[in-house]
């Protein structure tokens, strides 16, 4: 189970508000790791939450007895991505990622479970899953599903069984 995830934005208040919006949370300021950070609260029974930093920050490791510290970086693109809930539905979360001039369409993957690839700032991929699509992950997305996957080598495309 996650509980939270980070990423770094140009804007950290805004995307970490508007990630806020989808989870239908709060977004408040997340200064211990790095200034200008922006936490987006779900208010959920897990306090689920994404950490947003400022571009380019890299998480470092600080010897002791000491919390990992955020500091500026190179910037850059980079692999990480996540897959979050909304209680919104695909043309609420099409018209926030409209509003917010950020490229939104419905995949799906696998071929077993839809998503809303969201490009936050144009180039940090999200997947948003609305109810049905929450749905349709958990069936598909099973242990059980990806081991079977594995087991019949198909890498790319059968989820379910």
């Amino acid at each position: 189970m996650l509980f939270h995830v980070s990423i770094d934005a140009r804007d950290p208040q805004r995307v970490a508000t508007v990630f806020a919006e989808l989870f239908g949370g709060t977004a408040t300021p997340f200064p211990p790791v790095a200034e200008g950070s922006w936490l987006a609260h779900a208010g959920d029974e897990r306090n689920t939450a994404i950490e947003v930093y400022p571009r380019g920050t890299e998480l470092v490791e600080v010897h002791g007895d000491a919390d990992a510290l955020g500091v500026p970086g190179t910037g850059g693109l980079c692999a990480t991505h996540f897959a979050m809930a909304t209680p919104l539905s695909q043309a609420q979360v099409c018209a926030i990622a409209m509003r917010e001039c950020w490229p939104a369409k419905y995949r799906k993957r696998g071929g077993a479970f839809g998503v809303i690839e969201m490009w936050v700032e144009g180039d940090r991929m999200v997947e948003i899953l609305t109810a049905e699509m929450q749905r349709e992950y958990l069936d598909a997305f099973s242990l059980d599903n990806w081991k079977r996957m594995l087991a019949q080598g198909d890498d790319k495309h059968r989820l379910a069984a």
